[in-house]
């Protein structure tokens, strides 16, 4: 009896080393998440760096559109003046130069939703064409929609401003609005979105049902894009915002500039010295009010964003 005792407790003894260390086997399994653990709070610490990064400027603008010209330069950069003239610049904006400072605002709004909006439809209907259809040259024409990409705008400005000149529409909304209508992107996200969102045995369900081109498109594959509607809207309107240097270049009346090119004129008086009138309290405030809209849009239409990474995700 004492011998089979002593047998069972040798068998339920863990193994050891010569030092006496239980070996790797009777360690127990290392735990699967204990890398992935450490990648997730390196991954997790680089992505704060990164918004704080990003929301650093933003912090700065809003704090620089409490102060007044002495406070921007006379106090702490990224922390609140003694004096709190937020309500003194925006009543400002008002009244400096006849309030001229809102006609801009409303006209980059003019500006960026009629060409963002134009540019999102051609995206659409091109991005559906060039994903559904088959047509000659079909490879060609989209190989060169998407080489276009690379070309920077500013290097278009110039050829942009002679084509407008000859029809006669420099100085005019129109020369802001039409060049914004032409999104390579926009074409490119809508057609690689389309292939994978629209399926082709759908489309020929509509048609065996009877319903023609149009109906499907409207009825059918309309509403499985909208995550990529809005992508492409928010980015065309974004970029139609945010235009400095067609604008520059092709408006030359006060009154039609948008608010980025009106208050870069602000910015040049201002750095004229004794000769200008000093009005940075007025360019922060109504930098910070500028950049209020996009912000916005942003956060109450990234929803459209979450619904379109689950789609994807179940497909």
């Amino acid at each position: 009896m004492a011998i089979s005792s002593q047998r069972t407790t040798e068998v339920l003894e863990p193994a050891t080393t010569v030092t006496g260390v239980p070996s790797r086997e009777d360690r127990g399994p290392r735990r699967p998440g204990a890398r992935s653990g450490g990648r997730r709070i390196g991954s997790h610490v680089f992505l704060v760096i990164l918004a704080i990064y990003f929301v650093i400027p933003i912090w700065w603008l809003l704090v620089a559109a409490t102060k007044n010209t002495s406070g921007l330069f006379g106090s702490a950069p990224f922390w609140f003046d003694d004096h709190f003239a937020l309500f003194e610049n925006v009543a400002g904006l008002f009244t400096h130069q006849g309030g001229i400072y809102w006609r801009w605002l409303g006209n980059s709004f003019l500006y960026a939703f009629a060409g963002g909006i134009g540019a999102t439809i051609l995206s659409i209907l091109a991005g559906y064409g060039f994903a559904k259809y088959r047509f000659r040259g079909r490879s060609a024409i989209f190989t060169v929609i998407l080489g276009s990409v690379m070309v920077p705008l500013t290097a278009l400005v110039i050829p942009t401003f002679m084509l407008l000149s000859q029809y006669g529409i420099i100085n005019t909304p129109w020369a802001v609005i039409l060049p914004s209508l032409l999104s390579p992107f926009g074409v490119y996200l809508m057609r690689v979105y389309t292939q994978d969102a629209v399926p082709d045995e759908m489309l020929e369900a509509a048609r065996i049902d009877g319903a023609g081109e149009i109906r499907t498109f409207f009825q059918v594959a309309l509403p499985l894009l909208r995550p990529a509607i809005v992508t492409v809207l928010l980015l065309s309107v974004v970029g139609t915002w945010n235009n400095f240097f067609l604008p520059l270049a092709v408006l030359t009346d006060p009154d039609l500039l948008p608010v980025t090119v009106g208050l870069n004129r602000w910015t040049a008086l201002s750095n004229a010295g004794a000769g200008g009138e000093q009005v940075w309290n007025l360019i922060t405030s109504g930098s910070f009010i500028s950049v209020l809209p996009l912000i916005l849009s942003f956060l109450f239409l990234q929803r459209y964003w979450q619904g379109g990474l689950a789609i994807g995700s179940i497909k």
